[in-house]
């Protein structure tokens, strides 16, 4: 017969006050309904302060303390965010000297353009792949080509000329454009591609010397920037590897330098969470110090969202207690 194991004898346990216990959790950070016709400032205020919607609010308050304080506030992002009609949230955070730096990768300028030279952007990729039509917009490439060429004529970074072009080009909706925006409102910018990436690399009469020497330069605005993050907050929208990479060498390379840059917020959003984002973005830089926050969700939700909740702080704070 076999030898059994006798059960374990739970009467061993000590057991503890449950009312003296730590909790997690607790009626204080409870959500409270809003009802019909709510406000959006109730709506914010009765959000539970437990996970999602403690994170949010710790990310508002982040970007509104920096404000307050003239710290930056730089947004880093992928194409996704244009793409999906975000442009004109951004330009007014932009107007509105919330959003001091931005930082885009290379198909963001892309469909930035396209916005504001025709009103429509995204092309079918499936339907143009089997023919080979897929990325040969002749303006598309025409457009990215003279930014380039602008870059290496004026010696600046490529951000300075994508901005500077789409904004004095003449196009039909520039003010939808958010890198026209950053050339208004006197807001660096900064690209950073890999080449190959992007369908304007296919363009004939793009100069990879030219493209290279602009993108380098950027680093270097880029890693300037980084520099003076201390007490400001950095947000990643929608870039899963470009973007938080260059970041992360950008913020070794300060930190080299001697330059303290420990104590600020980063965040990221995006769909899903992926790896670069959490450990490039999210925890890595801010181990010695400061808040890594990482919300999930649609941009075409969360974006608005964060600003409509940023733009109702900075002009309604919280009263000290």
């Amino acid at each position: 017969m076999t030898t059994r194991v006798p059960p374990f004898d739970f009467r061993r346990l000590k057991h503890e006050d449950l009312a003296a216990r730590e909790s997690l959790v607790e009626l204080s950070a409870f959500g409270k309904p809003s009802g019909g016709g709510a406000s959006f400032a109730e709506w914010f205020d009765r959000l539970p302060r437990i996970l999602g919607g403690r994170d949010l609010h710790d990310l508002v308050d982040a970007i509104v303390q920096a404000r307050t304080a003239f710290r930056p506030v730089h947004w880093a992002m992928g194409a996704h965010v244009v793409k999906v009609g975000l442009g004109p949230i951004i330009a007014d955070l932009l107007a509105r000297h919330i959003i001091t730096a931005v930082s885009v990768n290379g198909a963001f300028v892309l469909h930035d353009f396209e916005i504001a030279a025709v009103g429509r952007t995204s092309e079918d990729v499936a339907a143009g792949l089997g023919s080979g039509a897929f990325g040969m917009s002749e303006q598309t490439g025409r457009a990215f080509a003279e930014m380039v060429d602008r870059a290496a004529r004026e010696e600046c970074g490529l951000g300075e000329a994508c901005a500077a072009h789409i904004a004095t080009a003449g196009l039909p909706h520039a003010e939808q454009s958010v890198l026209a925006n950053c050339h208004r409102y006197d807001v660096p910018v900064t690209v950073h591609a890999a080449p190959g990436t992007d369908v304007a690399h296919l363009y004939p009469d793009l100069d990879g010397a030219k493209f290279g020497a602009a993108l380098l330069r950027d680093f270097g605005i880029f890693t300037t920037l980084i520099g003076g993050l201390q007490g400001g907050v950095y947000v990643n929208v929608g870039s899963a590897v470009i973007l938080p990479e260059v970041f992360l060498k950008a913020l070794s390379a300060v930190r080299n330098a001697g330059l303290e840059v420990t104590r600020f917020t980063t965040a990221n959003l995006d769909f899903i969470r992926q790896y670069r984002p959490l450990t490039n973005v999210v925890t890595r830089p801010v181990a010695e110090g400061g808040r890594g926050i990482s919300l999930v969700g649609h941009h075409e939700i969360m974006v608005p969202l964060l600003a409509a909740a940023i733009n109702y702080r900075l002009w309604n704070p919280v009263e000290e207690s």
